[in-house]
């Protein structure tokens, strides 16, 4: 063997330390707060350690009813001001009245001053200047903590949306308002807040049965063993008794059609053609004719006549699937330690997810705090425009504005790094799909390498190298890395196209050009079966790599065509392995759900015990059932790659070889019988 496709070797080589390095730039530029924390009007976090605002966690709106929406609020764009706090109003109040108590009732200026600027305690100041220089809101609305931010206490009384049982409220400026004005400054949020509350109870349920769930999984795991234990006996069986069941069910269906077109015989208007009563919205109407249930006759004579075909004449191609399927099982057997490597590429995912994931947040937050002004006045010239808090109040801006003031308004910047982070989050993206689908290419040649050592032996199992596995990983990672990179590149390239159409469409969504939503939708589909295609060449290009050695192209060339002078056999081989693997799947994620179900519905009596109490059953159990069968999945996902290689070497076998002493056969007596040989090598006797 030698190092193949060097230079994209060292391209990828470049790339990943070209990828640290843009992470340790995001992280020495970002700043993670900015998503943790909520930021007020002057740029200040709200609840960091060690500042003014340690103890007030909590983003105030001096006026919500400026707000648009939630999302707008959470994106920090509402245009009012905003002021850290340690706790939510909890009662109505407007600075009108409270300045009118003032004299006989001072608690309540000292509650209503803790939502003011701080260092505001001015209460004889006119109601006009303090809404001009927003020192104070011209109302408070009792309110509950979301998100780290004050939104109404909103609750529907006998259908009648309310706030703290009431329905109107003074807004400050003299009139009085209805609290449904509130309804589109917080829409959704009561709806947020339900689900929070189903979130928590989710959480107590995952807390208090966890222990059950991973018993439930451990079951799933022993349960895949045995299955893929069970079939170098029980493939055949499964196969024909599924296929037989078919024919059997489609026969009967032959039979009742033929039944209700005989009964049908003689009944006023069951002679009329489907031409004759046109179109119908009731379709119970089609088969009151004899003419219907004589089509679905003929079709299904015709389906049925089509498998019995196939069965006859594929005979052999389907007995060499189900040898190869026996054959794999066999390999698994003597290697099994190919059935825990999925967790060594679930880690190496997991990595990359991560590593992509907080690379993402640290550019997302990268930006320096800008300012804009803030203006009353909707004619302001200077509205919008950047400022800077420092010298605002020298500028001659409150002059020409009254009331405007310069105001935190997003993160972002103007130097060269803030200008290109959208790229650098392009390139964040593109580098995390191709280390993914490296890592996947990793996991593939290595598990071929594993089976590949397994098909070539003489004896089995006494010719299999000592070490299967984690020689070809060696071998994977020593020589073929740039090989393995290449196919990554590859449909890396095609999934960023996707989703960048994908990006394009939800953008285009609202648009009314036919046109461009129909070119979109035929781009999305070419690209996704572009990107099906490639994986099913990278899958057996690397197959061929583990096996010789030879680059990707080399590989990918040879694979392709050596599976198209077997096309019908690579057909039967992936429909008999497709069908039994699902069927695998569905009986250990059925098995095991059902009998999660009986547990956690206390109809188990051993064990109802031992049932924790829940708020909802179906939280564990849906838990059990998908992981059930994605233990399955990764499991039976080395199953069908044991069967590719296997079958790709059997291929080989059959065309580098003739059965002869200087030229024997690789492959397993089972399969040389099917095959109608005379007789295998001495080697192999």
């Amino acid at each position: 063997r030698h190092c193949t496709d060097i230079i994209c070797c060292v391209i990828f080589i470049v790339v990943i330390l070209g990828y640290i390095a843009l992470g340790i730039v995001a992280w020495v530029h970002g700043d993670p707060r900015k998503v943790i924390y909520p930021t007020d009007s002057y740029g200040q976090f709200c609840g960091q350690r060690g500042t003014l605002n340690e103890n007030k966690t909590i983003l105030f709106y001096f006026n919500i009813l400026k707000c648009a929406s939630p999302v707008v609020l959470i994106n920090l764009q509402c245009p009012t001001t905003q002021l850290c706090v340690s706790k939510c109003p909890d009662r109505f109040a407007t600075y009108i009245d409270v300045q009118a108590s003032y004299r006989y009732r001072p608690d309540q200026w000292n509650y209503f001053r803790q939502f003011c600027k701080p260092g505001f305690n001015n209460p004889r100041k006119s109601i006009a200047q303090v809404l001009r220089d927003e020192d104070c809101p011209s109302m408070i609305i009792p309110s509950r903590p979301f998100l780290k931010r004050c939104f109404p206490d909103f609750s529907t009384k006998n259908g009648v949306l309310t706030v703290a049982n009431q329905t109107t409220f003074k807004d400050g400026r003299g009139k009085t308002r209805n609290v449904t004005d509130l309804r589109e400054a917080a829409n959704g949020i009561n709806n947020v807040l339900d689900a929070r509350s189903v979130g928590m109870k989710i959480f107590e349920d995952y807390a208090i049965s966890w222990y059950w769930i991973l018993i439930g999984l451990f079951i799933a795991m022993m349960l895949s063993l045995l299955f893929l234990v069970l079939l170098r006996f029980t493939a055949g069986v499964l196969f024909w008794i599924f296929i037989f069941g078919v024919i059997g069910i489609i026969g009967y269906g032959i039979w009742h059609c033929y039944w209700e077109y005989d009964h049908l015989k003689g009944i006023p208007g069951s002679d009329l053609t489907v031409y004759d009563i046109g179109f119908q919205t009731d379709f119970k109407v089609y088969l009151q004719l004899r003419q219907t249930w004589l089509a679905f006759m003929i079709i299904l004579c015709g389906v049925e006549v089509i498998i019995i075909l196939m069965l006859i004449f594929l005979r052999n191609r389907i007995r060499i699937a189900i040898a190869l399927l026996k054959e794999g099982s066999r390999a698994i057997g003597y290697i099994m330690s190919t059935l825990f490597y999925p967790i060594v590429t679930f880690l190496l995912i997991a990595i990359c997810i991560s590593y992509w994931a907080v690379t993402a947040v640290f550019l997302a937050t990268s930006g320096e705090p800008v300012y804009k002004v803030m203006a009353n006045q909707t004619l302001c010239k200077y509205a919008n425009l950047t400022c800077d808090p420092e010298t605002f109040n020298t500028t001659n801006v409150t002059k020409l504005c009254p009331g405007a003031q310069c105001t935190f308004a997003f993160y972002g910047g103007e130097s060269l790094y803030h200008k290109y982070i959208f790229i650098f989050q392009l390139a964040n993206a593109f580098v995390f799909l191709w280390l993914v689908n490296f890592a996947i290419a990793l996991g593939q040649c290595t598990l071929a390498g594993a089976f590949a050592s397994y098909y070539w032996a003489y004896r089995k199992p006494a010719d299999i190298p000592l070490w299967p596995l984690f020689s070809s990983f060696g071998r994977a990672i020593r020589y073929h890395t740039g090989s393995l990179a290449f196919g990554a590149l590859i449909l890396a390239i095609v999934q960023l196209i996707r989703v960048i159409l994908e990006y394009l469409d939800h953008k285009l969504k609202g648009t009314q050009n036919s046109f461009t939503r129909f070119l979109l939708c035929c781009l999305k589909c070419c690209f996704w079966c572009l990107e099906k295609f490639l994986k099913f060449i990278n899958r057996n290009a690397y197959i061929m790599i583990a096996i010789y050695g030879k680059n990707f192209c080399t590989s990918a060339k040879e694979a392709f065509f050596l599976l198209m002078r077997n096309v019908v056999r690579v057909a039967v081989l992936d429909k008999v392995t497709d069908f039994l693997l699902f069927l695998g799947k569905i009986l250990v994620a059925g098995g095991v759900g059902v009998l999660a179900f009986f547990f956690f519905t206390q109809r188990i009596p051993v064990f109802a015990q031992e049932v924790p109490m829940l708020n909802y059953y179906w939280v564990p159990l849906l838990t059990v059932i998908i992981g059930s069968y994605l233990v399955a999945h990764g499991f039976f996902s080395v199953y069908a790659m044991c069967v590719d290689t296997l079958f790709l070497c059997f291929c080989e076998d059959l065309e580098r070889n003739d059965g002869s002493t200087a030229k024997p056969y690789f492959m397993s007596a089972s399969l040389h019988r099917i095959l109608g040989k005379k007789k295998l090598s001495s080697k192999k006797a």
